[in-house]
């Protein structure tokens, strides 16, 4: 049997807080009522597990606090034999928190607290021999280059959450994922890089371009949404493991998004990363 894919991921770790509401308020507004729950989360994190969900090899840089929050953020990471010899512990901040809001139709509000994700700094990182490198941006800008420099594989970055960085970064990209509101907010500079841009239209599914040009458009499986926390990574995670694999870039869209549809198909973040078996099934309906 040929070796299991591996891919190392850079990126946060979070404790998830989760309010699960009716409908989500707007600005000045209070809603009671909610239901709440401690999830493990963090895109790094969460990609993490996806990645070994599907059937890669995953070691992960990451930063967490030394508190007991740390130790519930990586509980699924250490079950699922995520390699964390590279997750570092930062005496001088707690474990990142993210707070969510999820409505009854699975829409979500998030506002992070990144606490010891920006302590990740390493500028000459310990990277192990992989295939793959996947970068997200909750962690430091300058940590992320000297990734992608020590590293001579294929790089995955999704440029989320959406903010200013170096162009070079976004160039030596081999595979970009963006939603659709960071694609907006990047416009021609995600437009104009030599390597593939994945770009997701959440329950419209997803397409691939290349120079510009769509070479790949996939609906999703219809599923009930419960909560899209997560989704996102899963999408970005199955997507990275396709390319390893030689998919071909319809194929691999169409893996992602059943990666996708089955995360938003369950509560929390973690929890609800599928199995390489799950999303094939999904495939297969």
């Amino acid at each position: 049997m040929a070796d299991a894919p591996s891919v190392i991921v850079v990126g946060s770790v979070n404790l998830d807080i989760v309010a699960t509401v009716d409908k989500l308020p707007v600005a000045g507004e209070t809603v009671t009522g909610a239901e709440l729950n401690r999830f493990p989360g963090g895109k790094g994190a969460n990609q993490a597990l996806a990645a070994k969900r599907l059937g890669a090899d995953v070691s992960l840089l990451a930063c967490v606090g030394d508190d007991p929050d740390a130790d519930l953020a990586l509980s699924l990471l250490v079950a699922a034999e995520v390699d964390l010899s590279r997750c570092l512990t930062s005496a001088a901040s707690s474990t990142g928190v993210a707070l969510i809001a999820v409505s009854a139709a699975g829409e979500n509000q998030i506002v992070v607290a990144p606490g010891a994700n920006g302590d990740l700094v390493a500028e000459k990182p310990d990277l192990p021999p992989a295939d793959a490198l996947l970068c997200q941006l909750e962690v430091p800008v300058d940590t992320l280059e000297a990734c992608v420099r020590e590293f001579g594989g294929l790089v995955c970055l999704n440029l989320a959450p959406a903010m200013p960085v170096p162009e070079a970064l976004v160039r030596r990209a081999d595979l970009i994922v963006v939603n659709e509101t960071e694609a907006a907010f990047y416009g021609s500079l995600v437009g104009e890089v030599g390597g593939i841009v994945a770009t997701t239209f959440g329950a419209e599914g997803a397409q691939i371009s290349k120079a510009g040009k769509v070479v790949a458009s996939v609906k999703p499986p219809v599923i009930a949404a419960v909560d899209s926390t997560g989704a996102g990574d899963a999408f970005t995670a199955a997507l990275t493991l396709a390319m390893i694999e030689g998919q071909d870039w319809q194929e691999a869209l169409a893996f992602a998004c059943a990666a996708g549809a089955a995360a938003a198909a369950k509560p929390g973040a973690q929890p609800s990363l599928p199995l390489r078996h799950e999303v094939e099934a999904l495939l297969a309906q």
